[in-house]
């Protein structure tokens, strides 16, 4: 099969309402190409999966600008501040998640793991609505696994079967997301023949990625 799509033909896959988780930290990482895809299709009342909302101007942060998300399940969202303000407003529902257990949700719900048991958040706001549990002399909360129908992620070098690597910094959130949503589209900053990346340095396996459109800059 052929993976590689033009931008029109993956964001087509792509509907209102939608659950969508997408790479990044701090905007770093996250696919510019196709969170712009979406805003020119139209694209809205989406629930975002991410470690934050990105800056005003970058990653994310132009979906929450142009009111394109309903929900988000985040980390933090101090680095945008119309984050906080629609939140504030009842514009937008926030779900703030500590950043280790958000990773160990979405890893469990790559992974096909029922759940985990976590000591954070025990005896604050987060254990609100939560099963906690004691073993021996210490309480737990149960979180539950995250699921996506899209994952959006974005790749250094990507070969035609979807292998990819992630340069630096830009892997963050990315391995992980990719085995956790029902389909996968990396934009790619460069896509190479199969057999050109190195094995050593593929970091998602291609069997995780659906569709690869090239031009990330």
């Amino acid at each position: 099969m052929n993976k590689i799509k033009d931008i029109n033909e993956a964001v087509e896959h792509i509907k209102d309402g939608m659950t969508v988780m997408i790479g990044g930290f701090m905007a770093v990482g996250t696919p510019e190409i196709l969170i712009d895809a979406i805003l020119d299709k139209g694209i809205k009342d989406l629930t975002i999966i991410a470690n934050d909302t990105g800056l005003l101007d970058k990653g994310i942060g132009k979906l929450i600008m142009n009111k394109r998300v309903n929900k988000v399940i985040a980390s933090h969202i101090g680095l945008n501040p119309e984050t906080g303000r629609q939140m504030n407003a009842k514009e937008l529902i926030v779900d703030l998640v500590p950043q280790g257990t958000l990773i160990e949700q979405i890893r469990c719900g790559g992974a096909g793991i029922g759940g985990f048991l976590t000591e954070t958040g025990v005896g604050t706001i987060i254990e609100e609505g939560k099963q906690k549990m004691k073993l021996g002399d210490k309480e737990y909360l149960l979180e539950l696994p995250l699921r996506a129908d899209i994952a959006l992620i974005r790749g250094s070098v990507v070969d035609k079967d979807g292998n990819i690597f992630y340069n630096g910094s830009t892997r963050n959130f990315n391995p992980l997301i990719a085995t956790a949503a029902d389909l996968v589209i990396v934009g790619a900053e460069k896509i190479v023949e199969v057999g050109e990346l190195d094995p050593n340095y593929v970091m998602t396996p291609g069997i995780f990625v659906d569709y690869i459109v090239g031009g990330e800059k």
